[in-house]
């Protein structure tokens, strides 16, 4: 009988003991909702921070004074790929709103879902002029092949601005896994980015220089109505005079082909001096292929635009030299005849070089390869108090050719020997911060050093240069008189990195916020090995089908152990 009363005891207390557990339970997640609602905080768990924000972007968002609308055009049935870039731009967004007090908001809108052919493709006309380009996926069914446009971008809306986000960064070379990795990464950045243009209604001031031959209008149009976006673009002239750049936030020096007489340069460096960021784009030897085409071969001279002594003074040298090199774009040759007709074939053209940035650095970080025509080399100089960060190479099989060059389109008519080119990583873009020091120091009159009008300055404050030897990285096409876009092939219907390239080296350069920093985030792409797959695909499913089933029979023999002694 007293067995009896001690078990029906000890049942009893088990019975209060998980009574009171669940109370307490309910209790903590009580009090775990009321203190939530006052302190708000979150947790990422993941090893590379993927779902943390950087203070960049949430103090941007905090500071919204209205409603920033974000309509995201990828709704639908999708690949796993889509699917997974789909769910990680509704967490950025998840994220970015609930620093934004409300004031971000968005939907996601399948571009697909009208039923009426015709006005489906009339709502795809304007999502293309609106900047968002479609991707085309084809899938074979019985019917025979299907073809699916998905638009992977957004429009940001804000008061009466509005402007698009490219949320796939298609980077040629590259398989589908990195790509897609890739454009996850930079979807922090690309949101904000865009979010500060349209939120921000002061536009930094950038200057194109004239009077030296520079690119004119019709070859930077395509470049320069992508700066408009988010800069007041004007082309000034010089003309000696002192003040004539003050007011810009960078100035940009465009494949200039006459010299710069002393006059100018003092106004260029002194612009320096003050703070200003420049952009010197230069092609130190004269080729041309116009030239090229009506003669089959020319002799290309240098060209001394007498800048020599300033950039080298700064802390770089552009070399009177041409690069080879064997990554390269296709240009159409003759190569025989059909009948009466030429026959033409596409043939790399080893003077244009297929740059593919490697650097970490956040103005070429997943940038697509960057076409260049007729570069030169660039030689970093040591230069006190100044750091230099190389933006752009050539590939591992380039060769240099010093001035005068001879180019000639015989050269494709023979299959290259890769002995022939043994120089790699030829540095053809670089990036200069810091403080600079005069051309003009220990070398102007003391009067004009000491007159409080002039102001001179011998040393700079921290500023930026950037130095790129080919001035065509920012020349568009034209194409029966019409511009075409920036970086478009058109005989390999190819789109180049040229215009995010510049347009990341402009917010570099112009952008105080530090918002350029957040392009240097990165995912680890974490792939299985196939190798491995194919060596051990037996064991792995043997895996897959008996570990669950052991590890069950294994926790069910440790509860029914633990309940016999509890209760025996």
């Amino acid at each position: 009988m007293g067995k009896m009363d001690n078990q029906s005891n000890l049942r009893k207390s088990s019975r209060g003991q998980a009574i009171m557990q669940l109370v307490l339970l309910l209790g903590i997640l009580v009090l775990g909702n009321v203190v939530s609602s006052y302190v708000f905080t979150r947790i990422d768990l993941t090893d590379d921070k993927r779902f943390t924000l950087s203070d960049n972007s949430k103090e941007l968002v905090s500071k919204l004074k209205d409603v920033v609308f974000i309509r995201v055009y990828l709704e639908g049935d999708f690949s796993p790929g889509f699917s997974r870039l789909q769910q990680s731009t509704r967490e950025i967004l998840d994220e970015l709103s609930v620093y934004s007090n409300g004031n971000l908001q968005y939907e996601f809108v399948d571009p697909s879902a009208n039923p009426d052919e015709q006005e489906r493709n009339k709502f795809y006309a304007q999502l293309y002029q609106k900047g968002i380009q479609p991707t085309t996926v084809e899938e074979r069914t019985n019917e025979g092949v299907k073809r699916t446009y998905i638009f992977p971008g957004a429009l940001v809306s804000y008061a009466n601005v509005e402007m698009s986000i490219t949320l796939l960064k298609n980077q040629q070379g590259f398989p589908p896994e990195l790509i897609l990795n890739n454009s996850i990464q930079n979807l922090e950045f690309e949101i904000c980015n865009v979010i500060r243009k349209v939120t921000n209604p002061m536009r930094p001031a950038i200057a194109f220089l004239e009077g030296h031959g520079e690119l004119d209008t019709t070859n930077v149009s395509d470049i320069a109505a992508a700066l408009k976006m988010s800069y007041e673009l004007k082309r000034v002239r010089i003309n000696g005079q002192l003040g004539a750049l003050k007011d810009f936030k960078a100035v940009v020096i465009a494949k200039p082909d006459s010299a710069f007489d002393e006059k100018d340069k003092f106004v260029i460096d002194q612009y320096v001096m003050n703070g200003g960021k420049l952009i010197v784009l230069l092609d130190p030897i004269q080729a041309a292929m116009d030239s090229l085409e009506r003669r089959g071969e020319i002799l290309a001279p240098a060209r001394d635009l007498k800048l020599d002594d300033m950039l080298f003074r700064y802390g770089a040298r552009v070399n009177y030299d041409l690069v080879q090199d064997l990554l390269s774009s296709l240009i159409p040759v003759v190569t025989g005849m059909i009948g009466s007709q030429p026959k033409q074939q596409l043939l790399p053209w080893y003077f244009f070089p297929l740059m593919s940035p490697t650097s970490k650095h956040p103005i070429v970080n997943n940038l697509n390869s960057i076409k260049g025509q007729f570069v030169s080399s660039i030689d970093p100089i040591d230069a006190t108090g100044v750091k230099h960060t190389v933006l752009l190479t050539t590939s591992q099989y380039s060769r240099i050719l010093s001035a005068p060059v001879r180019v000639s389109l015989g050269i494709m008519q023979y299959k290259p020997d890769p002995k022939m080119f043994p120089q790699k990583d030829v540095p053809v873009a670089v990036l200069m911060e810091g403080r600079f020091t005069s051309l003009f120091k220990n070398r102007i009159p003391p009067a004009i050093a000491e007159s409080k009008e002039i102001g001179f300055k011998e040393s700079s404050t921290e500023t930026k240069i950037i130095v790129i030897s080919d001035g065509d990285i920012i020349r568009n096409d034209i194409v029966k008189g019409s511009p075409v876009a920036l970086g478009f092939d058109r005989y390999t219907n190819t789109t180049y990195g040229n215009k995010a390239f510049f347009l990341n080296v402009m917010d570099y350069l112009c952008d105080d916020s530090g918002l350029m920093a957040v392009r240097s985030k990165e995912f680890r792409l974490r792939m299985i090995d196939p190798a491995v797959i194919e060596a051990d695909t037996n064991l792995l499913k043997w895996l897959n089908v008996t570990l669950p089933i052991v590890i069950l029979l294994v926790f069910g023999l440790i509860k029914f152990y633990l309940r016999l002694r509890r209760y025996t």
